[in-house]
């Protein structure tokens, strides 16, 4: 391994009504085999000494799982919203060259690489999403999914709310209120479920308003980035098309 280092360039700010705080923070931890930007940051706290040898507060992240299915540590890597436990140094900087640490742009800050993502769960109460039982008799078996449904179904089931989406996304910023694709693509999967089928309507009118569908604007960007490949265009065309029905026709199963 000899005296290889990683470079880690950091964007700091000490809170969320800190904003004269804010300054990049260079560090030098060594090199190890199968790093990721996790591991970097994990040595970076171990010593939080910047490489003109002053001593700082070791950096703020987020993380969890450590293998891309919490979420949390979601950030800005070299420009790019991902998620860090699985960015590995060796192929973001394969010729030694430094890495760019940010938070998220699209939620509050917290502080340093932490932000807010409470918006998105936020969305997913507005949309119900969730089944509706209250448990209060007896259920007995759960109602039958067809092997295509399932099929559809699971890659939708994928999400963790990582934010990744909402990054990318250029319809979401301050001066819209537009939920984002993940809330909507979750629409998608819990009316498709044979028990969500039965508030179907009320999530569709939950996403009827400025805030909803009709505020994407067909980027795409969502499914570039979306680390879980979840067909978020696809969920938005196809509650799009319940939307229409539901406004046409709504007043019929009332």
């Amino acid at each position: 391994m000899g005296d290889k280092t990683v470079r880690l360039k950091v964007l700091r700010q000490d809170g969320p009504d800190q904003p004269q705080t804010k300054r990049w923070e260079e560090f030098d931890v060594p090199w190890l085999p199968q790093m990721n930007v996790i591991s970097v940051l994990m040595e970076v706290r171990k010593n939080p000494v910047t490489i003109e040898g002053k001593k700082v507060a070791p950096v703020v992240w987020e993380s969890v799982c450590l293998e891309e299915v919490c979420g949390a540590c979601t950030m800005l890597v070299n420009g790019k919203v991902r998620q860090s436990c699985t960015a590995l140094v060796d192929q973001i900087s394969p010729n030694g060259e430094p890495i760019t640490l940010e938070p998220m742009t699209k939620f509050p800050l917290v502080r340093d690489l932490i932000v807010d993502r409470s918006r998105m769960f936020e969305s997913l109460k507005k949309v119900k999403a969730w089944i509706q039982l209250d448990g209060t008799y007896e259920l007995g078996a759960a109602p039958r999914q067809s092997q295509e449904e399932q099929e559809e179904a699971y890659p939708l089931s994928r999400c963790m709310t990582c934010g990744c989406c909402l990054e990318a996304c250029p319809q979401v910023n301050d001066s819209s209120s537009f939920m984002g694709p993940a809330a909507l693509s979750q629409v998608r999967l819990f009316n498709m479920h044979p028990s969500g089928k039965m508030h179907a309507a009320e999530r569709i009118e939950a996403i009827m308003g400025e805030d909803g569908v009709a505020g994407c604007g067909k980027a795409q960007n969502c499914v570039e980035v979306c680390p879980k490949e979840i067909p978020l265009v696809d969920s938005i065309a196809v509650v799009s098309g319940q939307a229409v029905k539901h406004m046409l026709f709504g007043w019929l199963l009332k």
